[in-house]
């Protein structure tokens, strides 16, 4: 029923929860000098803690002027991004793109490990080369790039320095491009995270993906501003939509993630509603366009058509994404273009 990627993943493909235990204990593990054969595994060597930076407030954004043209959009990061969602972005804007994945991968390790990178894999639009992410952004051609962190996004800043690798990234796609437009994309944790995941989402924005990961990263001079894709933001919202009877056909969160194929709930993978809604908020950052009357029946990377939400529950669902931008200015987004 669902994508591949989504549905039936891989070794390579499997988070923290699928494998028996969350981040924070696979770190422990480590630190504790037990669990160096899955540190290993995972492509983790040798990593020293750092004390977790005190909170920022995140300087006022500027309104971004809307793109004339989005030629290419280069996607960094996880299990969390996969083939799909930049491909539905594609259907939605007409970009092209390409990305680099590895598996619950640190922005670290993507700028440290290479091809050598634990699940790494790139993808790439019919009309571009499959291309590491150290070439793509040293060459011209990306007008966009969306990064994202691991989960559990605490342990990210607290053991992989998540600041200094985001301005990294920011600093080599700015010295290529210095008008490339750069996006944090926020997601989310597990759906039975014990500090529940709605309480997580409502406090983690903030609190660590622009206090403790952007504002501390924009204080090395050659990031230039980093924009929020608030994904998190977003498939919450459509969810309290849905628990409260306000989305037709779709009653439950877990309707919007994956499922393996004994039917057992995937709690933190997205399926094909859950990716869709994903690339609506790209889009709507990214272009500055309003996304209510986007179409809505789209096809998977594979070629595959996605499963979808019927055309009521759709265009509610592009209502709630365009007021989720709507009131978040760390987005780039003038209000009056969503209007």
């Amino acid at each position: 029923m669902f994508s591949n990627f989504f549905r039936a993943r891989p070794e390579a493909h499997r988070t923290e929860s699928e494998n028996g235990m969350n981040r924070r204990s696979m770190v422990n593990a480590m630190v504790l000098g037990v669990g160096g054969a899955m540190a290993a595994a995972f492509g983790w060597h040798h990593h020293q803690r750092t004390k977790l930076p005190q909170e920022m407030v995140l300087k006022p954004r500027s309104v971004l002027s809307a793109p004339d043209r989005i030629g290419s959009v280069f996607h960094l990061g996880h299990s969390l991004v996969g083939p799909d969602i930049p491909h539905m972005l594609a259907q939605l804007g007409g970009n092209s793109y390409a990305s680099q994945i590895g598996w619950g991968t640190t922005l670290k390790a993507h700028w440290t490990e290479g091809d050598a990178l634990a699940g790494y894999k790139l993808y790439a639009s019919g009309d571009r080369e499959l291309i590491p992410a150290h070439q793509a952004l040293s060459a011209p051609g990306i007008d966009v790039l969306v990064m994202t962190e691991m989960v559990e996004i605490r342990d990210a800043i607290n053991w992989f320095d998540s600041p200094r690798w985001l301005a990294e990234w920011a600093a080599l796609a700015r010295q290529r491009n210095p008008a490339i437009r750069i996006y944090l994309y926020e997601t989310w944790h597990s759906l039975d995270d014990p500090g529940g995941w709605l309480e997580r989402i409502d406090n983690d924005l903030k609190a660590y993906w622009q206090g403790r990961i952007i504002a501390p990263a924009e204080t090395d001079h050659r990031t230039g501003e980093i924009f929020v894709i608030p994904g998190g933001q977003t498939i919450a919202a459509v969810a309290r939509a849905a628990e409260v009877g306000e989305l037709a056909g779709v009653t439950s969160r877990k309707e919007l993630f994956a499922r393996d194929e004994a039917g057992g709930q995937d709690m933190i993978h997205l399926n094909d509603l859950g990716a869709y809604v994903i690339a609506l908020v790209h889009f709507t950052v990214i272009y500055h366009k309003s996304p209510v009357g986007l179409p809505y029946q789209l096809l998977r990377a594979d070629g595959t058509r996605a499963v979808s939400f019927g055309a009521e529950a759709a265009m509610q669902v592009q209502r709630i994404v365009r007021d989720v931008v709507l009131r978040l200015p760390q987005t780039g987004v003038a209000r009056e273009r969503l209007s």
